[in-house]
């Protein structure tokens, strides 16, 4: 029996600067100079967070933490470009793009620490708390922006989730209801290549992340998560789609958890430290120095008085966390809801009685 072809579809892959830390002069978006020493400033910023964390962590001074080392080129980039009223909607690996939407860190330790102060966030920042259960906030992300439609704004929403949320049916609900509405939303997936100890070949048999748009009418495109500058050219370029009401987007950046899933968690166990030295040849914020420095964009003496600002900065986040008051066991119950379930008012009354 004849058959017809009813559509046909290719998934794009963008690589601007490589692991040498040389430009694709047909692609370069030539950027000021400003603007690539702030990126690279909050990507230097984060990976210090994110040791300091760590070291808290082992300390006893802050609980179970979600490392984003390797990842931040994915995530400062795409969040940077964020504008007032746009809405972030963060998974629990996202240091990096919190500090580049504006955040104080030292609210991220508040959290980590077990207080829920730390979700609060200045009146101007749309973002919303931590999503520790796996793509249940990519729906959100979607109500989100699809609200903002309605009411004839601007306003975008970008959300981050990793290679594992594509196999939950949240992901396809959010995808395929933001397909529909042409809602003003970025789906961006940082595929670091294990969901904790699940390899990304185990997740898809599909050839990448970035095809899935297809079967939501979305444009879907994948780019290397490494790359600080394919990151920016891809949200910028999406961005710019939602803002002109022409939906949403799916990027697919392709990169590498070089830490463990949390500080409960032995990556050893499941993979070899042969695979992790190869990703740390790719490293993000090293292709950036050495973009920097070959363009005449900075210096040994720049980047000394950044190391040594950056951990300055850090002592002081670090003051700042530990000063805030201890959190009270009612606040468990009086954040959980606007309105405390009659459960919860009893539970309530049992521990604090």
């Amino acid at each position: 029996m004849p058959r017809k072809t009813l559509a046909t579809f290719r998934v794009s892959s963008l690589s601007i600067l490589d692991a040498a830390g040389k430009v694709d002069p047909n692609l370069d978006p030539k950027l000021p100079a400003k603007t690539l020493q702030q990126m690279y400033s909050l990507m230097v910023l984060a990976r210090v967070f994110d040791d300091k964390a760590i070291a808290l962590q082992r300390q006893g001074r802050i609980g179970t933490y979600a490392p984003v080392k390797g990842q931040e080129a994915c995530q400062v980039p795409s969040a940077l470009q964020l504008t007032k009223g746009d809405w972030l909607f963060p998974a629990f690996r996202e240091a990096a793009a919190t500090i580049a939407f504006g955040i104080p860190p030292e609210r991220l330790l508040q959290y980590w620490g077990g207080d829920e102060q730390g979700s609060k966030c200045a009146a101007d920042k749309n973002l919303f708390p931590v999503s520790i259960p796996v793509g249940s906030h990519m729906l959100h992300a979607v109500g989100a922006s699809w609200a903002a439609k309605l009411r004839k704004e601007k306003a975008i929403a970008l959300t981050y989730f990793g290679d594992g949320a594509t196999s939950e049916g949240d992901f396809h609900e959010a995808m395929n209801f933001a397909g529909v509405f042409k809602t003003p939303t970025i789906f961006l997936c940082q595929n670091n290549q294990w969901a904790i100890s699940v390899p990304r070949e185990r997740q898809t048999a599909a050839a990448s992340l970035a095809q899935k748009a297809i079967a939501y009418g979305i444009p879907g495109m994948q780019v290397d998560g490494n790359d600080m500058l394919a990151v920016y050219v891809a949200t910028k370029e999406a961005i710019a789609r939602a803002r002109a009401g022409e939906g949403p987007t799916l990027i697919e950046c392709f990169t590498y958890r070089i830490g463990d899933h949390t500080t409960s968690d032995d990556a050893t166990r499941y993979r070899t430290n042969k695979e992790v030295a190869s990703w740390k040849k790719k490293d993000p914020i090293d292709r950036v120095r050495t973009y920097l420095s070959a363009n005449n964009m900075w210096d040994e003496n720049q980047e000394k008085q950044l190391q040594l600002n950056t951990a300055a900065q850090l002592d002081k986040i670090v003051q700042a966390y530990e000063t805030f008051p201890k959190p009270k066991i009612n606040d468990m119950f009086d954040y959980l809801y606007a309105q405390p379930t009659q459960e919860l008012v009893q539970q309530k009354q049992e521990l604090t009685s």
